[in-house]
């Protein structure tokens, strides 16, 4: 059904090609996984499916893609929108109008599709992905989570042959994500439909996936075929994966079942106690962040209701929930973006309620889950300058010399690129240099690790963990929960508002059906979070 004869693309003015020679084909009814490093062009090939590349991009396109039995950059993107659904990684990036309900509908009222179709069609969408409480909901006031299922309903709605999803689950929590692939698997169970598909965190994907499609990180194509088969080839694997090739399981688990068959053959560790972090007194000169009773509503609907949290110098605090629990919320009313309604916010030991954004960003870095809202400048170089710039610096005085920056987000060889022209990994990366290069004492970050791999997000790790140990104070928002296990002190569950859980990752975690990461739930009772902790307590 798609098919890529030596496919060849660079961008305008790029130095090197984003996609070089690639050659593979999908067949109708399959369920394909485009996995690579950041950057490696995964956005751009799925993009060549439906003719954005090069229709709307511009730039040098060599080689051929038929689709269905059209070429789209012959047939236009026009044409190709009644056969390919797509959701992009950015999903207001594709609202046009302000209601959930009447985005829906939007691409089925200029289809000219008769009333009572297009209600039914809207009515099963919503059901599918269990918008209908949403229904009349501004878009705005939506979660980036909610915002993305809000994305693949419209896409689904006109019923096309083919749909192609960059990143689909990046900001959905766990129980979100499921519920939207297992609609996806029922879509290409059940009507036939073709499901091409990106994804960095794979431990959520492989199991539905009847194709894997491996880039390189220039651009070429590694493998294609049986998800076994590849991902012994690739090095970017998930926990589970990583740990059934340490100890040489066979056939290779995709799924925490499977690997549960194997992992019953070993004797586990007596488990050590579990240690939960020390806290210090309340009214400690340690925590750099204090909220107490913090409330917010959105138009009478209650987002935060009573958050009370403490967050110690030079700790990492995950914060998770299901989407709309109050995570942005939370952020947004420490750094003034919201007013709260009521309840106290100090950073350092001061009250930021009523100060200015701007007043309050000299003294925390904050990270949104949309990057381009921190993009101006005309290069990488220029994004961590100007953040200088509103802090009086001059770069000879930049606290982190900006090339050692750079360098450690992997974004060198980017320096002088123009940031929107970047993955949407790599400008993350770009806004968490400019949020960074000042050190502030406390850090915000708001889905870091959205549109990253899994060598880039132990970098961050990395990174992080170096901050940390000056007395940089961490919270991070997260739906990964591979990566709160491997570098949270803390964790913070927030639900309807309210937090109903923190401790120690391998308590709260561990505890969790929900935010259990593929190790914990793969050897339960052991008290390993990651295949780091698994193969090294196993001696291996």
């Amino acid at each position: 059904m798609i098919t890529f004869d030596r496919l060849s693309y660079t961008y305008p003015d790029a130095a090197r090609p984003a996609l070089g020679d690639i050659s593979l084909r999908i067949e109708e009814g399959a369920f394909a996984l485009l996995m690579g490093p950041s950057g490696a062009g995964k956005s751009t090939l799925l993009r060549a499916i439906n003719g954005l590349v090069p229709h709307f991009s511009g730039g040098r396109y060599r080689g051929r893609v038929v689709v269905d039995g059209l070429e789209p950059v012959q047939a236009t993107p026009q044409t190709m929108s009644r056969r390919v659904g797509f959701v992009f990684q950015n999903p207001e990036a594709q609202f046009v109008v302000d209601r959930v309900e009447d985005e829906i509908a939007f691409a089925l009222e200029n289809a000219a599709l008769p009333r009572q179709e297009m209600r039914v069609r809207v009515e099963e969408t919503l059901d599918l992905l269990d918008l209908a409480p949403l229904r009349d909901r501004p878009l705005v006031t939506l979660s980036g989570g909610e915002q993305q299922r809000v994305a693949i309903a419209a896409a689904l709605a006109l019923r096309p042959r083919i749909l192609v999803l960059d990143e689909p689950t990046s900001q959905l929590d766990p129980k979100s994500a499921e519920d939207v692939l297992k609609a996806l698997v029922r879509l290409n169970e059940d009507l036939g439909l073709t499901v091409v598909l990106s994804e960095h965190r794979l431990e959520r994907v492989l199991r539905y996936c009847d194709q894997l499609i491996a880039l390189r990180a220039d651009g070429t194509l590694h493998a294609a075929g049986d998800p076994e088969e590849v991902l012994d080839e690739v090095a970017l694997t998930p926990p589970l994966v990583t740990v059934a090739k340490a100890l040489d399981w066979r056939p290779r688990p995709l799924t925490v079942k499977d690997g549960r068959r194997f992992a019953r053959r070993i004797d586990i560790p007596p488990r050590p106690p579990t240690q939960t972090p020390a806290r210090p007194a309340p009214d400690a000169p340690g925590d750099v962040l204090r909220i107490e009773d913090l409330r917010f509503s959105y138009g009478g609907a209650r987002a935060l209701a009573g958050v009370s949290l403490a967050v110690a110098s030079g700790e990492l605090v995950a914060l998770m929930g299901r989407n709309g629990s109050g995570k942005s919320t939370l952020f947004n009313c420490i750094v003034g973006l919201l007013r709260p309604e009521r309840g106290r916010v100090e950073v350092d030991g001061q009250s930021v309620v009523g100060e200015q954004t701007a007043d309050i960003c000299r003294r925390v870095g904050y990270l949104p889950q949309n990057p381009d809202a921190l993009l101006f400048a005309d290069t990488v170089r220029e994004e961590l300058l100007i953040t200088l710039a509103n802090h009086g610096l001059a770069e000879s005085s930049a606290p982190v010399p900006l090339e050692e920056l750079l360098g450690t987000l992997g974004l060198a060889a980017e320096r002088d690129a123009y940031p929107r022209d970047l993955s949407v990994g790599q400008r993350q990366r770009v806004a968490l240099g400019a949020v960074t290069v000042t050190r502030p004492h406390l850090l915000l970050l708001d889905e870091p690790t959205r549109g990253l791999d899994y060598p880039t997000k132990r970098t961050l790790v990395a990174l992080l963990r170096r901050w940390q140990a000056t007395g940089t104070a961490v919270v991070l928002s997260t739906h990964d929960v591979e990566l709160a296990a491997q570098a949270a002190d803390r964790v913070v569950i927030l639900s309807q508002g309210q937090v109903i859980a923190e401790g120690a990752p391998a308590t709260v975690l561990g505890a969790s059906p929900l935010f259990a990461p593929q190790v914990a739930r793969l050897f339960p009772e052991s008290g390993w979070l990651t295949a780091e902790d698994a193969l090294q307590a196993l001696g291996r």
